[in-house]
């Protein structure tokens, strides 16, 4: 793993929480996008030379939704960059990591991504990102 590429927080509202996260950092989102196959709407901010991911549900049964009725809002995941996510997934598989996508599939921000099973990572949910086009 390269980096933290960014942490991802799930949200209620992202209208309010785009609103409370430019107070916080002193700057504006850089990016909302919409991955629809996740049910998820997301927003991105730069904190000096990192960056947060605010996630909120689209519907009613996302991840995200779920995670929110189940824990509330917060920390959702950290996202580490690799440069060959295909690699990557092999050596934690082989590690006795228990992988929920073996097929790593398109999420946000022009990123392949696979996720680590919080119940293999002390109840950390890793999401690995590829740059689409590395």
């Amino acid at each position: 793993m390269d980096k933290i590429e960014h942490i991802g927080i799930a949200v209620k509202d992202l209208e309010t929480s785009n609103a409370l996260f430019t107070k916080l950092f002193g700057v504006v989102h850089y990016k909302i996008e919409e991955v629809v196959n996740e049910g998820v709407k997301t927003s991105f901010f730069k904190a000096g030379p990192n960056k947060i991911e605010l996630l909120e549900a689209t519907n009613s049964e996302s991840p995200i939704a779920k995670f929110i009725e189940k824990k509330g809002e917060g920390i959702h995941h950290i996202a580490f960059a690799v440069t060959d996510i295909i690699s990557e997934i092999a050596r934690l598989k082989s590690e006795g990591f228990v992988i929920l996508n073996e097929i790593p599939k398109k999420g946000a921000d022009n990123k392949l991504v696979a996720f680590v099973h919080p119940k293999s990572s002390n109840g950390v949910l890793i999401e690995l990102c590829q740059e689409i086009g590395n």
